[in-house]
């Protein structure tokens, strides 16, 4: 029986997840993959939640950069406290609003490589052991990857099914009054 590391249950997982998700935009007519749902909360469209993953992709990105390069890096941003991230993530989703679905989904593409190369250039050791790195404190490398890529992409899923189900069930909407 083959033993599967937990490094490897990560980047299966991410991968599943990613994919899963780009699958859901896929299953909306390209011509309504823009449309924004009717909403109070922030992410309105697949637009906003691609952006929301590539954003925190690019911040794990600089955490993991600066903390190799021996520094403690400010997290989770400049500016920024963990006790204000719903801020931060309000600044994130203004940000990108100019940017187009297509965009998104190539930055996103692209991001999620990235982060999948920094796992894989890691031992399984590197990556589940605690305080292996100085700066990610009591924490492993797992924790802070995990939390950017596969955790992060089923929140995402959940509203992009969200997103989904509304703009597939306006399409019903319409054909049910065309045909009546």
């Amino acid at each position: 029986m083959m033993v599967v590391s937990e490094k490897e249950v990560l980047i299966l997982n991410s991968d599943r997840n990613f994919r899963s998700l780009l699958d859901i935009i896929d299953s909306v007519p390209s011509r309504k993959r823009s449309v924004s749902i009717e909403t109070l909360e922030r992410d309105k469209n697949f637009r906003d939640v691609l952006m929301h993953l590539y954003e925190w992709h690019v911040m794990l990105e600089r955490w993991y950069r600066e903390g190799m390069d021996g520094d403690i890096p400010f997290m989770p941003a400049p500016s920024y406290k963990w006790s204000t991230i719903k801020l931060l993530n309000m600044q994130i989703w203004k940000n990108y609003q100019d940017v187009t679905l297509n965009q998104a989904i190539k930055k996103f593409k692209l991001s999620h490589e990235r982060v999948m190369n920094l796992i894989k250039a890691h031992t399984n050791e590197e990556i589940m052991t605690k305080k292996y790195y100085k700066w990610t404190k009591t924490s492993n490398l797992y924790s802070y990857f995990a939390a950017n890529t596969s955790n992060h992409y089923i929140w995402a899923i959940k509203k992009c099914e969200v997103i989904a189900n509304y703009i597939n069930d306006g399409e019903k909407d319409k054909l049910v009054k065309q045909s009546t």
